[in-house]
């Protein structure tokens, strides 16, 4: 039985690998997880176009994201965004404001942004707090965010 196996990512798979790349796996995960949920087919010799067409569409989608980036990053880069949050009398808030949070703020202001591409400490108090939003692998963009009483 063998060990090992050679697959073709489909999808993007965090730790493995992005769309079109031919990875060497283990067998069983090839056979119970990547196969079934659609990620990846098993590689052949036959399949060298097909590889070489999913690479082509990357990297053309990975040149379009990066001009959408600096875009999103003209409009971001020094913002203030503001949350407005329950907070008690001697000024914390009840509970913390986070990642997900900040970008629901930012989607409101017109950038929309995945939750897990903001970085900002948690937030336990009102007042300004720097933050980041990584929006290409190459390109991020620094904000505040500003915490005000309800």
């Amino acid at each position: 039985m063998a060990k090992n196996t050679k697959v073709i990512l489909r999808d993007s798979v965090n730790g493995l690998g992005q769309s079109g790349d031919v990875v060497e796996v283990a067998a069983g995960y090839a056979r119970n997880f990547l196969l079934p949920q659609g990620l990846a087919f098993a590689w052949s010799k036959g399949a060298e176009a097909q590889i070489e067409q999913m690479q082509r569409a990357r990297r053309a989608l990975a040149l379009a994201s990066r001009e959408d980036a600096v875009a999103a990053k003209a409009t971001i880069e020094g913002s203030t965004v503001e949350i407005s949050a329950k907070v008690s009398e001697s000024g914390k808030l009840f509970g913390a404001i986070a990642a997900p949070e900040v970008a629901k703020a930012l989607s409101a202001q017109g950038t929309a942004v995945a939750a897990k591409a903001v970085t900002v400490e948690n937030i336990k108090t009102t007042g300004e707090f720097a933050a980041t939003v990584q929006l290409h692998p190459e390109i991020s963009a620094q904000f505040t965010v500003k915490v005000v009483a309800e």
